[in-house]
């Protein structure tokens, strides 16, 4: 919605609330949505180094909105195991994106992790 609409989170959250049901815990749907917009730099390189011969800017919308998500939720530290994180994201893309979308977010995600417990297993922390 952001990308689309030119607006940052304060005006996004609201108009989200406004037009869709609301999220089962806002308080994690505000925290995502900023967590993704402060960090949208390091998350879009985390993403073009995982996603070989695929520029960010060139993605579907929803993909890449997905992807966003999904490697905030696997960057950030928090408690959703990889592979919970990797799975929600596939299932969103395949309820909102086009028909291959899962399984093109499923290996993005995959590689953003590897390259991640790299990271981990180097002494970084989990964060982007």
């Amino acid at each position: 919605m952001m990308d689309a609409l030119g607006v940052g989170p304060d005006e996004a959250i609201p108009l989200f609330a406004l037009t869709s049901d609301p999220p089962s815990d806002p308080d994690y749907y505000a925290e995502a949505v900023r967590g993704v917009w402060d960090r949208r730099e390091e998350i879009d390189s985390l993403i073009g180094e995982a996603a070989e011969h695929w520029r960010v800017e060139r993605m579907a919308l929803v993909d890449r909105n997905i992807l966003r998500l999904g490697a905030y939720e696997l960057s950030v530290g928090s408690d959703i195991p990889f592979a919970v994180a990797i799975n929600e994201a596939v299932e969103l893309g395949k309820r909102f994106g086009a028909e291959d979308s899962g399984a093109f977010i499923n290996g993005i995600l995959d590689r953003i992790s590897e390259i991640l417990r790299k990271k981990i297993s180097a002494g970084d922390r989990r964060e982007v």
